[in-house]
């Protein structure tokens, strides 16, 4: 299994929309460089935590609405897809670890651009994927949320949306766990956490298991 990274341009120096185009076009390079890379055009998938879940989805987006190649799936772990920060699980979260509700308006005001624009009316959905209208005709999904996440209501909401868009879409909440726990070795709930991004990752793009 091949996995190609690229850097995209950070915020505030570079707000939006210099990451997704930056990860759109990467997108686009590693499928029309499939053969040099010996990869499968075919095969090829978007994933993403946090912010890169955010990227994942806008990419996704991008390929259908542009009319390119399509990622054959989406990975989407604990990702921020809404900056209207009007879910239960932001209001009641303020004391989380790595992140809290509270911490998320900044995040998001850096990310467009400055203050005054995050929960307006002309938010792009390449910048907060759950703004998209219309989710029909994206590529399957894999959703994973934390009990203990702020952003874990958006994303249920998100998930839930592909689903009522015909996406085939599969969503898994892990109790006990919060935003980035997976990355804390350790405990088994992040063993299963990582493990089943494994196993997904191996499905859908047609990778077979090493016996162990």
């Amino acid at each position: 299994m091949r996995r190609c990274r690229a850097r995209h341009r950070l915020a505030p120096e570079n707000p939006f929309p210099a990451a997704p185009e930056d990860c759109y076009a990467a997108f686009l390079w590693t499928v029309e460089n499939a053969a040099e890379l010996g990869i499968d055009p075919e095969r090829i998938g978007v994933a993403g935590d946090s912010a890169g879940g955010n990227l994942a989805a806008s990419v996704s987006l991008m390929a259908r609405d542009r009319g390119g190649p399509t990622p054959c799936f989406q990975f989407l772990r604990i990702p921020a897809v809404d900056d209207r920060l009007d879910t239960p699980s932001i209001a009641e979260l303020t004391d989380t670890p790595i992140i809290t509700g509270s911490d998320l308006p900044i995040v998001w005001d850096f990310y467009l651009g400055g203050p005054g624009r995050r929960g307006g009316p002309d938010i792009s959905p390449y910048a907060a994927p759950a703004r998209a209208e219309d989710l029909t005709g994206l590529p399957p999904a894999y959703v994973c949320v934390s009990e203990f996440d702020p952003l874990r209501d958006e994303a249920i909401a998100y998930a839930q949306r592909l689903v009522q868009a015909g996406v085939p879409t599969e969503l898994h909440l892990f109790p006990r766990t919060f935003h980035g726990s997976a990355a804390i070795p350790g405990p088994k709930i992040n063993q299963r956490m990582n493990a089943e991004a494994i196993t997904v990752i191996q499905r859908y793009l047609q990778i077979e298991q090493q016996p162990q």
